[in-house]
């Protein structure tokens, strides 16, 4: 049987034509929905969403293509996975459970959808948070050089269709294994069973993986440049959470944010990218401090 977040009611959220969101609710209280990462599910946010559910409706679903929630084909020109469509699928979810406003956190490509929620719907979100992510065109702009070998999959996911695919499908255990195996500095932060969960999504899903972070090479760049050029700025509490990999890459990630984020607590944490399997009580406790902004 599939790991489930304890003490958590599971729906099937219908949120746009031929898409529905895989989720788990739990607690009751003023709403925080949570995004998760990859190559992840709703799962990475088990402790934290526990935590916070003593006082906050926690909502936590599958992002469109990841996990049990429908993955729609992708499109030639991105838009199916643009995290346009994907930050409207999370509104559109909050609203089918009767919020009309609601914080949201979000890690690494959920991270993502966040930063294009705040864009696309401020009137909807009253605190945002994003981990361990920079937005994408900011991501696009430092990475350079051989540095950039570490995110080798931002390129290689960035190809047209087909051969990304074909290469992925071929050994996706290998494939998704290596991020979960390297990306973390305390391995007993995953233990098996959830491991296992998120390799059977992963295999499961390799398409649309794909093309989400393809349209993060096309599409999702364009609007970002779009809002850049015409000054758009997240207006609500912004909380950013990373590890120090600017010392790596070479920028400074809180000027980077700061310049999409005019009220941002901006901080690093002690541990590697899942941070909130990593170092959970740091994560509730800042998402806590977020809140009470």
């Amino acid at each position: 049987m599939a790991p489930t977040i304890p003490d958590f009611d599971y729906h099937r959220v219908p949120v746009a034509d031929g898409v529905a969101l895989h989720t788990a609710v739990g607690g009751t209280g003023s709403p925080i929905v949570l995004l998760h990462g990859f190559p992840q599910t709703h799962l990475m946010w088990r402790h934290v969403a526990a935590d916070l559910a003593a006082d906050h409706t926690v909502i936590c679903p599958d992002l469109r293509g990841y996990g049990a929630s429908d993955k729609p084909a992708g499109t030639a020109d991105g838009t199916a996975y643009a995290k346009r469509a994907m930050a409207a699928d999370i509104v559109a979810l909050a609203r089918a459970l009767g919020h009309d406003r609601f914080a949201l956190a979000g890690h690494d490509r959920g991270a993502l959808v966040a930063f294009r929620a705040g864009l696309d719907h401020p009137a909807a979100i009253t605190h945002l948070a994003c981990l361990d992510v920079l937005p994408t065109l900011d991501m696009w702009q430092v990475m350079h050089g051989t540095t950039a070998a570490i995110g080798f999959h931002l390129y290689l996911m960035a190809q047209p269709p087909g051969l990304p695919e074909q290469m992925i499908s071929a050994a996706p255990d290998a494939f998704f294994g290596h991020f979960l195996d390297i990306w973390h500095q305390n391995p007993q932060a995953i233990p098996t069973d959830i491991r296992a969960a998120y390799l059977d999504a992963c295999r499961n899903a390799v398409p649309s993986i794909v093309a989400d972070y393809r349209a993060s090479a096309t599409i999702d760049v364009e609007h970002d440049q779009a809002d850049k050029d015409a000054g758009s700025r997240l207006r609500m509490p912004v909380t950013v959470l990373q590890q120090d990999w600017g010392a790596v890459l070479g920028f400074d990630a809180a000027t980077l944010w700061r310049a999409w984020a005019p009220d941002l607590h901006h901080s690093t944490v002690s541990c590697g990218h899942f941070m909130a399997e990593e170092a959970p009580t740091d994560i509730s406790r800042a998402l806590r401090d977020l809140l009470a902004r």
